[in-house]
């Protein structure tokens, strides 16, 4: 998944991804070429899974 497909998937704005990334806290990208990274669809699908499972109600 290329950025705006993951900001527009989970929500979150650019730096959030990137903030949360630092802490270890959402999946790096993989290098797709020298200018070019993306993000393993099923590693961000998993951490929105995480993410609901430990919403309290």
């Amino acid at each position: 998944m290329k950025l705006k497909e993951v900001i527009n998937t989970t929500g979150l704005s650019r730096s959030s991804i990137y903030a949360y990334m630092s802490k270890g806290k959402f999946p790096k990208p993989i290098q797709l070429g020298p200018r070019a990274v993306g993000w393993i669809e099923e590693e961000v699908r998993e951490w929105l899974q995480e993410r609901l499972n430990a919403r309290v109600y």
